[in-house]
């Protein structure tokens, strides 16, 4: 019997999703299948994915070939149309057992709903990840605002969110079988709670977790939007060790002009602010931040508002994109910058990302940390930066070490 293979693309709720496809799959007893579990978050992102259907057809003859994801819910009739698909199965189906249950048919078959008439909560649980140190868990799916680059709510749907219990009880029997971090995802994580009974908010979520799972070592937040950070979230960053001091934002650009055109839902002080604040009860933290090169209309001093917002909030972890058209969205009407313009300045963007981690590194050297031991004697310490060991230390770990220096990239570090 040969395994199913599972490929991923982009987020990490989809890594998250693709679990609960293993979990269904093996359920169902299948074998010779690949699934494909897509990203739309740009043209690049559905290039690569079709190219990696392409190449599972030559290298799988006999496989059966799965479609799924974001670019399959929101184009089913593109990728059922490529003669190496046999199914298209939308984001909702591709979590229900049931779907995986039947995967016989003699011509493509296509099963994808209207993902904007969903409206149950979340519930879906999986044991751990393979290969994972800490497991991700999923809160919130699904987006109720309308950024005008970004094509996601039609591939997810509407906003809503696990019950407090439940995610509770999620939390508590991966930490019983070992897992030392929990990273809480969704789509939009700060919209947690406001569809659900009582508003919880996701500070009061936290709250929850780490008062009723007290054996739980580090809590984890995956991306963050800066002005939906509420009090109870403000006051346990500033209160509770536990919850590890990397934050990751979710700002796109650094120009008020080009946020108001993106219809975000802060300014670029409102960024700053949030750095300032967190900084200011947490000394170590560390800030990420998704950002997006030359989208429409972008002028040069439009840009270099952004390339400064790197130094003014600290930013050490970057995800850069440069601009990509989605169909549908109102940028794709927008005046567009040349594509060399948008990679150049997407480089650019990096570049500086890469200088403020390299002194961030090297700020580190000469004090201790506390990192969980992923693979290859290597993990994440509080602030997510990577550190290499100097021996061999058991996948899972939790281990306190001495930074003792830098390549560039990671630090590297000693254990007594």
């Amino acid at each position: 019997m040969t395994q199913p293979e599972i490929l991923t693309f982009g987020c990490r709720l989809n890594a998250y999703e693709s679990e609960i496809i293993r979990t269904h799959t093996a359920a169902a007893g299948i074998d010779d299948i690949v699934v494909v579990n897509t990203c739309a978050v740009t043209a690049e992102a559905e290039r690569q994915a079709r190219q990696a259907i392409r190449r599972a057809r030559r290298s799988k003859p006999e496989a059966r070939i799965v479609v799924t994801g974001c670019a399959a819910q929101i184009n089913p009739d593109q990728y059922g149309s490529m003669d190496e698909v046999d199914f298209v199965l939308g984001n909702e189906e591709k979590l229900k057992a049931e779907s995986w249950l039947d995967l016989e048919s003699d011509a493509t078959e296509i099963r994808v709903n209207d993902i904007i008439s969903v409206t149950e909560t979340v519930n879906h649980f999986i044991g751990g990840f393979e290969e994972r140190a800490r497991s991700f868990v999923q809160v919130q799916q699904g987006c109720d605002h309308r950024c005008t680059f970004c094509i996601i709510p039609f591939g997810r749907g509407p906003s809503r969110s696990t019950p407090v219990g439940e995610v509770v009880r999620q939390v508590r029997a991966l930490v019983e079988t070992g897992y030392k971090e929990i990273v809480l995802t969704g789509v939009d994580l700060t919209d947690f709670g406001k569809d659900l009974p009582g508003t919880p908010t996701l500070g009061n979520l936290c709250q929850r977790l780490l008062v009723q799972v007290p054996e739980l070592p580090r809590l984890r937040l995956s991306s963050i939007d800066p002005v939906e950070i509420d009090d109870d979230l403000f006051m346990l960053i500033g209160s509770e060790p536990r919850l590890l001091p990397y934050f990751h934002l979710s700002l796109q650009a650094g120009d008020n002009m080009i946020l108001k055109r993106m219809k975000r839902r802060h300014n670029r002080q409102d960024a700053i602010d949030v750095c300032l604040r967190i900084r200011a009860m947490r000394p170590d933290a560390t800030f990420g931040a998704d950002l997006i090169a030359g989208f429409p209309t972008e002028t040069n001093d439009m840009f270099e508002n952004t390339m400064a917002i790197i130094d003014e909030c600290d930013l050490t972890h970057l995800h850069v994109f440069p601009y990509s058209e989605r169909t549908g969205t109102p940028a794709a009407k927008m005046p567009a910058l040349p594509k060399q313009v948008r990679r150049e300045r997407a480089a650019r963007l990096r570049e500086a990302g890469a200088s403020r981690l390299s002194a961030m590194l090297n700020s580190r050297i000469g004090k201790s940390a506390d990192v969980l031991v992923e693979k290859d004697n290597a993990g994440r310490c509080e602030q997510f930066l990577p550190v290499r060991l100097n021996r061999e230390i058991a996948s899972g770990s939790l281990i306190t070490c001495q930074i003792t220096g830098t390549d560039g990239s990671q630090l590297n570090a000693t254990v007594e």
